[in-house]
This record gives C-alpha cells, structure tokens and sequence, in this order.
C-alpha cells in the first residue's frame, strides 16, 4: 500500500493548488469592480501601437502626376494649400474612364481649377485646350507654373476670380466642350442656390454634344439638377460623380 500512497498524495495536492487558485482570481472576475481594475492594470501594461498616418500632413505640399494618355506619369506641384481638395487619382481615373475617348477634340472648362490636374488630364488625352477659372492667385500663378512644366503653357488659359461671378462674363464655347464643375463639397450646402444656377447656366450654353461633369459628395441631391433624369450619377466614395451629354439644343 505504500507505492499508492506516494503516488496519490501528489497528485491531491496539485488538485488542490490548482483550486485555491481559482478561488483567488474569482472575486475580481466577478465584480465590476474587480473587472475595472483589471482593465486599468491591461491598458497600462498594453505598449502603444506605432502610427500609421504619412509622415506629412494631408495638405503639405506634394506632387501630383498625370494618370493617363501621352503626359501619363508626369508630375506637377500641389502647393498645400487647405482650401484645395485634389481629386484622388483612382476617382479621377474613373471619371476619365466615364468619358472615354470623349476627351479628344474638345476644349475643356474647369470652373474650379484647383490644382489644374482635371485640365492636365485631359489635355494629356486629347483634348485641344483648357480655360480655368481658380478663385486664389497663388493657385492660379501655380497651374500656370504647372503647365509651363508640362511644355502645355500655350494650352491653358487661367483667370483668377471668383467662379460665381466670372462664370457670367464666360465666353461660351463653339464646338462641343467638356466642362468640369468640381468645387469644394461644402459649396452644395452653403450656396446650393449659386451652384444650381452655375451648373444650369452651363447645361444651357454649352454645344449640343457637350459634357459636363460635376462632382460632390452625399449631401447634395444631384435630382435638383437639370433635365435630372439624363446624369449618369456614380458613388467613389466620399465623392459622387454626375456626367451629363447634352444632346439637345436647349
């Protein structure tokens, strides 16, 4: 009987190890209070995660590049400026995608000229020339700097003001144009009336075979727009893209 003994002596008191163990930890699991402690000693124990964002800030000055046709992979300034909002490149290649061979031929209307990317681009795939309207000088004297750099300079035409008000003394185009209506998104919410307008007047003027494109986000209704039926509405999230034809005189 005694190799039993030994043997099972052991082996009680390993079981019983293991349960005052358990009867230890218990309470602390089992009451809020205890819980809590326990998270507070886990998050001061747990190391910090390492940053992921990009070592510059989203409106520090960059260069952007040309996504398509015969400029495609040429690079051109952004200046940073926090009142741009430079389309993402897979949103302007699917907008280009939209026009397709479209582009070719035409004379481009950019009523928010921003970084000048949209005329770039579609020069790049064969559009004849580019009219700009960039309501900040220093933007203005960049596209133009930009296009300089493209060897484009004799292409584009930027004037500095106001959209709202030098859209008025525009000249209308003579031949089928693409015309690119992409403002800051804030725009539709605190001048949905002047955009509506802006957007009509445009949709009015341009030659029969004309595209206009515009571009916001989800807090506009592109069912105010004219003949609303006709846009081909598309999400690239956060951006809603909106193509019209014209096929009609109005």
């Amino acid at each position: 009987m005694v190799p039993d003994y030994t043997v099972w002596v052991p082996i009680r008191f390993v079981k019983i190890n293991i349960a005052s163990l358990r009867i230890k930890a218990s309470p602390s699991r089992n009451s809020s209070e205890g819980f809590r402690q326990d998270c507070d000693y886990m998050s001061r124990k747990r190391p910090a995660k390492r940053s992921t964002s990009p070592s510059h800030p989203p409106n520090s000055p960059t260069m952007l590049r040309v996504i398509g046709g015969n400029m495609r992979g040429r690079g051109f300034r952004y200046n940073g400026d926090a009142g741009l909002r430079p389309m993402k490149d897979r949103v302007r290649e699917a907008v280009f995608n939209l026009i397709g061979p479209a582009a070719k031929g035409k004379e481009v209307i950019d009523l928010f000229g921003g970084t000048g990317a949209m005329a770039f681009e579609a020069i790049s795939r064969g559009a004849t020339e580019a009219r700009l309207i960039e309501r900040r000088f220093p933007n203005a004297k960049m596209i133009d700097e930009n296009a300089k750099s493209l060897g484009i300079a004799e292409r584009i035409d930027v004037q500095a003001g106001d959209t709202f008000i030098a859209y008025k003394q525009l000249a209308p185009p003579t031949a089928p144009a693409i015309v690119f209506c992409c403002p800051p998104y804030e725009f539709y919410v605190s001048r949905t009336e002047e955009m509506l307008a802006l957007i009509s007047n445009m949709c009015d003027t341009a030659p029969i075979s004309s595209l206009i494109l515009v571009e916001a986000d989800e807090r506009f209704d592109f069912g105010l727009l004219p003949d609303a039926d006709a846009w081909d509405v598309r999400t690239y999230a956060p951006a809603v893209v909106g193509l019209y034809e014209k096929l009609i005189s109005s």
